[in-house]
């Protein structure tokens, strides 16, 4: 609405001036009514609308030269609607007479009553008052300048009249505005302007009030301002001090049915010849949420630009929001979000803002740094942050541990990632970095992070890494390419010596394995969903456990009760806990289209070799796994070869969350156990027939 605003001003400055200069010229005559017609005219011949005055023109002299009008009319554009452009009901202007002998001019107080406005913009973006402040482009050159003569020195004017206003009243006015390119309909009613006494480098009380209506949203906006004003005799230099503007927003989609927000400004400054702006003591406030800054302008016509320090009181972000209806997600913490302030200072242009020497304050974290946004169009963001701590958990909604699968930080990130639109990630222009002190995050620790972040043209890269991490640390990095329908990724990551018991019990509230791990991982994958990156994951890794110990699996068990079994005896007693202890585990593995195969798993302990291969996978995380264990004899010097005392297959099933455990029988048979089976099978021969036994040694294969 600004240039409907600047045509509103010159609309009512047009009337008051036609108003004066009736006042100037008609005390002079008798009848002012007789002057209607060349004063309609006049209008029609220097703006081709009709001016309809359907009034009385009333006229007074001595001391004060005044004329007061009845309703006045002036039409709208060619091709607008067919109503008025601006109509008056009522209006008057006093003149004193004398001060005009010695080029003053004293205007009593401008009244105007019903003021109407009608203004439009048609789908063209051409505006119903485009004709009003076109500039003279048909003047044409002087002959003798054109034919190059020598031009006249110009004729020197005479000084400017002191010019003093008693005051300006609009009184109920309303304004229509409707913009057809938009689509947008606005009203404005109760439009009320009051104003003292006008004079240069003297103060001027202004108070105003209007009330504003969006007819699509159906929300009103109650607007009310207060200030005193101040201008100099050349019009370059501008003061406004005790500047108070208070907006009111109701209708049945604001929260609340209505939402105030308050603006006060101290002192405000503006020199137009040096372009320079200065406000002071400026306060916003709105619900719970207060801010404020001192700022200094520069360029302010050509190039505009405002600086200095900028501060958000303490305040509650979760308050704050339910003030504005926004509805809150569950969060593991309900007291989240209770505590936000923020200070910084500000440096910003038309098309960009630095935010510098930042000071957040976040619930129990403080954030320090920087951040800058350039190019507001198209934005291109930079950042350096500092965080002292923060609990990321705090802010997630509930989550079952027990029932999350495991996920590295750049998964973490790339899950993220592949959740936001495609358009998105191709417009995002950032780069910056992180540094976090100590971080929690989907339960697990980590202290010394940093996070470096480079994203351009569709392209985004990752660089994170965690000194300390459950003992050991962690390095690894993302890649994005957005360019494609599909976005594409690859995650590169490394762990050093992890401690895996501590780390799975903050992750999944328990531990099944412990031990000190080493791994490296390349993953490749393309979707712009969770579930399509999960499937089309393509990949190797490598992994190194010591000191492992399993629990809930006792392969020594698992081997006595399977030799047990075949020789008929007691089963070994439940032991009070049922692990497996191994010195070393290793494998690598290959990822493909979600699948991991792992052929090579080792592990060993003092009594124990385990071999095994097989498979899980990630998209429904189903395992399928085969093993075999051998039971190595006591005694075996390291000279020795390994000597096998018992071996057992066994097949892994089910789901990583709940894996189920099969013994293959056939593979507990020793030699001596298998020709007692032989001798049995024969004798079953004799008195069953022949094929009975051979089905049992099938069987038994």
């Amino acid at each position: 609405m600004g240039k409907p605003l600047k045509i509103i001003l010159s609309t009512v400055a047009a009337m008051a001036f036609l108003l004066i200069a009736a006042v100037c010229i008609l005390p002079f005559v008798f009848d002012p009514n007789d002057f209607k017609p060349e004063i309609v005219a006049a209008v029609k011949d220097k703006t081709g609308r009709e001016l309809v005055l359907d009034g009385e023109l009333k006229l007074s002299l001595f001391p004060w030269a005044s004329i007061s009008t009845g309703k006045i009319e002036l039409s709208n554009a060619p091709g607008f609607q067919d109503r008025p452009f601006a109509t008056i009901e009522e209006g008057s202007v006093k003149v004193r007479l004398l001060p005009l002998l010695s080029k003053k001019i004293e205007i009593s107080r401008i009244a105007l009553k019903g003021l109407v406005l009608n203004l439009a913009r048609n789908k063209q973006g051409i505006a119903n008052w485009s004709d009003l402040t076109a500039s003279d482009d048909t003047k044409t050159v002087a002959p003798a300048a054109a034919a190059g003569k020598q031009e006249e020195q110009p004729i020197a004017t005479a000084a400017p009249a002191d010019f003093e206003i008693g005051g300006i009243a609009i009184e109920n006015a309303r304004i229509n505005w409707d913009d057809l390119q938009a689509e947008k309909h606005i009203e404005i009613k109760d439009f009320n302007l009051n104003t003292d006494e006008f004079a240069f480098d003297e103060p001027i009380g202004i108070a105003a009030t209007l009330t504003a209506t969006d007819t699509e949203s159906k929300t009103a906006h109650t607007i009310k301002l207060s200030t005193e004003l101040s201008v100099n005799e050349q019009l370059d230099s501008i003061a406004l001090v005790h500047s108070d503007l208070q907006v009111t927003t109701s209708g049945e989609t604001v929260p609340g049915k209505s939402l105030t927000t308050a603006l006060a400004v101290a002192d405000t400054a503006l020199n137009m010849s040096r372009q320079t702006a200065k406000i002071s003591g400026l306060q916003l406030k709105s619900g719970d949420a207060a801010l404020s800054a001192e700022l200094t302008g520069a360029n302010i016509k050509d190039k505009p630009s405002f600086q200095g320090p900028v501060s958000i009181a303490s305040f509650s972000p979760a308050k704050f929001m339910q003030q504005l209806g926004i509805v809150l997600p569950v969060m593991q913490d309900a007291n989240a979000l209770g505590k936000l302030a923020v200070n910084f200072d500000l440096a910003a242009t038309a098309d960009s803002a630095d935010f510098k020497n930042l000071v957040m304050t976040l619930d129990d974290s403080q954030i320090k740094g920087s951040v800058g946004i350039k190019n507001f169009a198209q934005p291109a963001i930079g950042f350096l942050l500092d965080i002292d701590t923060i609990d990321v958990d705090r802010y997630l909604p509930p989550a079952d541990k027990s029932s999350k699968p495991i996920a590295t930080p750049a998964v973490l990130l790339a899950v993220g990632a592949s959740a936001l639109p495609v358009e998105t990630l191709r417009n995002l222009n950032a780069e910056g970095s992180v540094a976090v002190g100590k971080l929690k995050a989907n339960g697990l620790t980590m202290q010394d992070i940093q996070l470096n972040l480079n994203a351009k043209n569709g392209a985004v890269t990752t660089q994170q890494s965690v000194q300390q991490f459950y003992q050991g640390a962690y390095s690894g990095n993302l890649s994005v390419d957005a360019h494609g329908d599909k976005s594409t990724l690859a995650v590169n990551e490394k762990i050093d010596h992890v401690q895996i018991e501590p780390l799975l019990k903050d992750y999944h509230g328990e531990a099944r394995i412990s031990g000190i791990v080493d791994a490296t991982t390349q993953l490749q994958g393309q979707g712009n969903k969770t579930s399509e990156l999960k499937s089309s994951l393509n990949g190797q890794f490598s992994f190194l456990v010591k000191n492992s110990v399993i629990k809930g699996f006792n392969l020594q068990k698992i081997i006595d009760s399977g030799k047990a079994l075949i020789k008929g005896s007691a089963l070994p007693a439940d032991a009070k806990t049922d692990q497996t202890l191994f010195t070393e585990m290793s494998g690598t593995a290959t990822i493909n289209n979600g699948v991991i195969q792992n052929n090579d798993l080792v592990a060993k302990s003092s009594k124990l070799r385990v071999d095994g291969k097989g498979n899980i996978n990630l998209n429904s995380e189903a395992v399928d796994y085969k093993i075999d264990a051998k039971l190595l004899n006591d005694e075996v010097a390291a000279t020795e070869p390994e000597q096998v005392k018992a071996a057992i297959a066994i097949d892994i099933a089910g789901t990583l969350d709940k894996p189920s455990y099969t013994i293959d029988i056939a593979s507990l048979l020793t030699d001596q156990n298998k020709a007692k089976i032989e001798k049995l099978i024969n004798k079953i021969d004799k008195k069953l027939g022949p094929g009975v036994g051979d089905l049992l040694k099938n069987f038994l294969k």
